[in-house]
């Protein structure tokens, strides 16, 4: 952006400031820029691109709860939770902003696109940053549900730590030497299912730790090898869940805690 009022901007430099007026044009935190929004030169803003190949995602996004400052949704495997790529209108933000009338809504934190289970949001700007603050300072205790294949090669329960490295260029996020940024307690449930605890948030963390105890979860396409899946293909849901999110509430001070609805497929 050159500066100043969005709205003059687009108008003078496209001749069209429908898709400010639509509420279609949105700052890089998912604050909605709407005819009154100034910004500083060189500022980056994203709008709603027309996708008419964009697959659907045919599959609800229940709500767990809602209250004035936040909506805590039970997300379905195979749907980003922002846009970002060649997923625009089919995301977790897009669907609940206009399903709910809430142009403010914005993710306090990420659910990888294949991942599903418990994923919350707040409802106005006032309130955000103190909700991505607990996440940002590790004060939310998350504990997901994994199915996976093989045999571990180390004994369990466990803490895995390693140094994870994900780069633009990858699909693959990788292991290297040297200081470990991410952890995970895994442990063994019986049938196959693991809970893990994530001590960190890397890109891909916990799908890059169960592989490398030979335990890769059921369904990755991405972990042990890459392998090509159809856009339109959801079939094999990667057998992930975000299944509970525990914190003491920034605004109220009141304990929270959500559990997805959400189940693991057999076998």
């Amino acid at each position: 952006m050159l500066g100043g009022n969005v709205l003059q901007e687009f108008r003078t430099r496209f001749g069209d400031g429908a898709k400010v007026l639509a509420g279609e044009v949105f700052c890089a935190d998912g604050t909605v820029v709407d005819a009154s929004t100034e910004l500083a030169p060189g500022t980056v803003v994203y709008l709603y691109r027309d996708l008419p190949d964009e697959v659907p995602v045919p599959f609800e996004v229940p709500i767990l709860f809602r209250d004035n400052d936040i909506v805590v949704a039970d997300k379905p495997h195979f749907l980003a939770t922002m846009p970002r790529g060649g997923h625009i209108a089919q995301t977790a933000l897009v669907r609940l902003r206009r399903e709910l009338d809430l142009p403010e809504l914005s993710p306090a934190h990420r659910l990888d696109r294949l991942t599903a289970g418990v994923l919350l949001f707040t409802t106005r700007r006032e309130v955000r940053g103190a909700y991505q603050t607990l996440f940002a300072d590790g004060r939310v205790r998350k504990t997901y549900l994994a199915r996976a294949t093989g045999t571990p090669t180390v004994e369990l329960p466990a803490v895995l730590r390693s140094r994870i490295i994900k780069e633009r260029s990858r699909l693959q996020a990788f292991e290297e030497l040297g200081e470990s940024n991410a952890e995970t307690y895994v442990e063994p449930l019986g049938m196959g299912v693991y809970r893990l605890t994530p001590r960190t948030g890397r890109t891909h963390q916990l799908r890059v730790h169960m592989c490398s105890i030979g335990v890769p979860i059921e369904h990755d396409p991405l972990y042990p090898q890459v392998l090509e899946v159809a856009a339109d293909d959801f079939s094999r849901p990667l057998q992930l869940l975000a299944h509970t999110l525990e914190f003491d509430d920034p605004i109220t001070g009141a304990p929270r805690r959500f559990v997805s609805a959400r189940s693991l497929q057999k076998g």
